[in-house]
């Protein structure tokens, strides 16, 4: 565990040193229960260089339980489902995680709106939840995007603070 004078900060926060794949293949595992069924090729892509984040577990798990949710619905209407989660290595000491789909992708319109609160373009949703999820990446020092895909479908990338082996060293 990390010790020293942020060590009480990093113990408040909830956030702690861990794993990105296990933290990807974890929300992955809870959030996409069924999917066979429904006809999605998943597929993960990990950059064997990136490991460690800084990261509060259960905040994360939902940022990507969200995004996935919204991949696979997005995805109900389309001929090809494949779903693709990605971790690299990202500028600045960050890690970049991704979430593509071939669904239906983002309007135009839509686009400019998506992380605002109350904006939806679901018959039944509330239009909070990729709000909760930039509110979440941005206080982990990240920032959360979303792309056209060039498969077809949308890219939703967010990024959290790479944890190295010499940070771990001096933080002890």
């Amino acid at each position: 565990s990390l010790v020293g004078k942020n060590s009480k900060k990093v113990c408040e926060s909830g956030r702690r040193v861990g794993s990105v794949r296990t933290l990807v293949e974890g929300a992955s595992a809870l959030a996409l229960v069924g999917l066979k069924d429904q006809g999605v090729r998943l597929r993960f892509q990990f950059d064997p260089a990136v490991d460690l984040v800084l990261a509060d577990k259960v905040q994360i798990q939902q940022v990507l339980l969200n995004l996935l949710r919204n991949a696979v619905e997005a995805m109900e209407a389309s001929a090809r489902r494949e779903l693709v989660i990605s971790v690299a290595s990202g500028a600045d000491s960050m890690v970049t995680i991704s979430v593509a789909d071939t669904g239906s992708g983002i309007s135009p319109e839509m686009a400019p709106q998506l992380f605002q609160p109350f904006v939806t373009n679901k018959r039944h949703g509330m239009g909070v939840g990729l709000s909760i999820c930039r509110s979440i990446v941005e206080g982990h020092g990240g920032q959360i995007g979303a792309e056209p895909n060039p498969a077809g479908g949308t890219i939703f990338r967010f990024t959290l603070r790479a944890v190295s082996q010499e940070d771990l060293q001096n933080a002890v």
